[in-house]
């Protein structure tokens, strides 16, 4: 007799007003197997997976656990039925410890108790393989930390089916390889785990069976020995994709921006970044690397003006900009777009519509009381075409768009200034794939146009591929600057953690310093 499905879903449709999430969605998980979820962008990944873990309720559908049918009207139904989880916006309470956030919401225990929880906290690590300390502080954890905390907090109160959402955005590669170390024990145990991701390249190295949502539909379910990333990305877009970044090969230009000893300080007051060297050229992508929180949010966001820099120089032309003002810098040539990390908190106004978000970039510049809206929209209308942003129209708020889409107006916005320095931090974090390789192409295409780009992102894989060089941060430091079609994923993970330092490469100068400093009079070793 054929045991039940661990979890077996009928006919699941969600719609939220006008918009149907998912549409009569059937699949099933088996016990103790990882099956990833696939899906662009709006695809109904996440939502379907809420349903399942009882944050939302179908309109219509059966569930099914262990082949008996349930009804998940809340989290809490689901811990009971033993589904949990882990999702990509950690709920941690920063000032508790590791072991209070696991009995949070649950009687307070006496000093025996307590110590006998703490025990059974740190079997459940062993017999998994985790590394956790129970007494530690949520803030003074790794994000790598973090995460193995939410997931022991699942397991602690019994869960069998465990859903990971992006659980790899911003792990190195070694940590990667250590959680998916965690994931086959789990799985040797009978937990059944989902996994949904963009990584294609995970997906083929973790997970025993694949299904792939489309628009809200349910596509297909394929064993992953039996399919490849091309196949994938055909059922997940619906047509033919290459998978191909492109790296266009440009003459070498000299340096439109050089940063010379920078130390930047965290909203905190501790030290971000520390006396960091390095120069960004014409036509060219520096990348940076480096593990959640060691200081790429502060780099960007001091480059672009928009946070004080304790010491250090920017030099344009043999010139140093900083602490002049936006239109002195503009001046003298040089003009910097800036694509946060927080798209809707820093990049736009989430409430206002496409065209209203254009004028944002230069309402300053109007002749004039009144905001001509007709350049705001032609400009709208403009980005909508060449970017392909799916919305109703120009008028459409951008809260109301998908994270792609979103990313694409924000990107056009930005270039539509004709910057000659562009700085992006995550710009495809959480985006499909075929938003992801719009994105790719847009970037290349400035860097045809001869703009200087600052990389910031988390994906090594697509770094290697898409990048120049790669300059990799440990907090706060640089431990390098690697061409990025001669290093590896191990190398650049080494450096990361600082384990490994290439700074010895730049022997005559600090790590990443330009040698062409004085813009030619000595060029840089290829």
């Amino acid at each position: 007799m054929q045991q039940p499905y661990a979890i077996e879903l009928k006919g699941i449709t969600k719609t939220f007003g006008s918009v149907v999430a998912n549409h009569d969605v059937s699949l099933n998980v088996r016990q103790g197997e990882i099956l990833a979820l696939l899906g662009e962008n709006g695809s109904g990944k996440t939502t379907l997976m809420n349903m399942l873990s009882g944050i939302y309720k179908p309109d219509s559908g059966q569930i099914f656990v262990d082949g008996k049918e349930v009804s998940i009207d809340s989290p809490e139904d689901a811990k009971r039925l033993g589904i949990g989880m882990v999702h990509q916006h950690f709920k941690l309470v920063d000032v508790f410890s590791a072991a209070d956030n696991i009995w949070m919401g649950k009687e307070k225990p006496g000093f025996r108790l307590k110590r006998d929880r703490y025990a059974q906290i740190a079997d459940m690590a062993q017999k998994f393989g985790f590394e956790i300390d129970p007494k530690k502080k949520v803030y003074n954890m790794a994000v790598s930390e973090k995460q193995t905390l939410e997931i022991i907090k699942v397991l602690y109160y019994g869960a069998k089916v465990i859903i990971l959402d992006e659980p790899t955005a911003v792990l190195t590669v070694q940590e990667i390889d250590k959680l998916f170390g965690v994931l086959r024990r789990m799985k040797a145990e009978g937990h059944s785990i989902i996994i949904i991701t963009h990584k294609l390249n995970e997906v083929m190295d973790i997970s025993d069976r694949v299904a792939i949502l489309r628009k809200g539909a349910y596509i297909t379910t394929v064993n992953t020995a039996e399919t490849n990333e091309q196949a994938l990305t055909e059922w997940m877009v619906g047509h033919k994709v290459d998978l191909n970044i492109d790296r266009p090969a440009m003459e070498k230009t000299r340096p439109l921006l050089e940063v010379r000893d920078l130390t930047i300080r965290s909203d905190e007051g501790a030290t971000a970044i520390d006396g960091v060297n390095f120069y960004i050229r014409g036509g060219e992508i520096l990348g940076v690397a480096g593990i959640a929180g060691c200081g790429q949010k502060e780099l960007c966001e001091a480059i672009a003006g928009l946070r004080p820099i304790v010491k250090g120089q920017m030099i344009h032309k043999g010139e140093n900009i900083v602490g002049l003002p936006p239109k002195t810098i503009l001046e003298k040539g040089i003009s910097m777009s800036f694509i946060p990390e927080d798209r809707l908190g820093m990049g736009l106004a989430p409430s206002l519509s496409i065209t209203d978000n254009m004028l944002l970039k230069n309402y300053a510049d109007a002749k004039g009381p009144f905001v001509d809206r007709r350049t705001g929209r032609a400009d709208a209308e403009q980005v909508i075409r060449e970017l392909e942003v799916v919305t109703p129209s120009a008028d459409t708020p951008v809260r109301r768009l998908s994270g792609g889409n979103v990313q694409k107006v924000l990107l056009g916005r930005e270039i539509k200034a004709g910057p000659n320095v562009l700085i992006t931090a995550y710009p495809v974090r959480g985006l499909d794939i075929h938003s992801s390789y719009a994105i790719y192409d847009i970037l290349n295409q400035q860097k045809k146009d001869g703009v200087g780009i600052l990389f910031v992102g988390e994906d090594l894989d697509v770094m290697m591929a898409l990048c120049d060089k790669i300059m990799v941060l440990c907090h706060g430091r640089i431990m390098g600057v690697v061409h990025a079609h001669k290093t590896t994923k191990e190398e650049l993970g080494l450096m990361m953690t600082g384990a490994l330092d290439l700074t010895y490469k730049y022997e005559d100068k600090p790590a990443g310093f330009a040698r062409d400093t004085r813009f030619g009079e000595q060029s840089e070793e290829a």
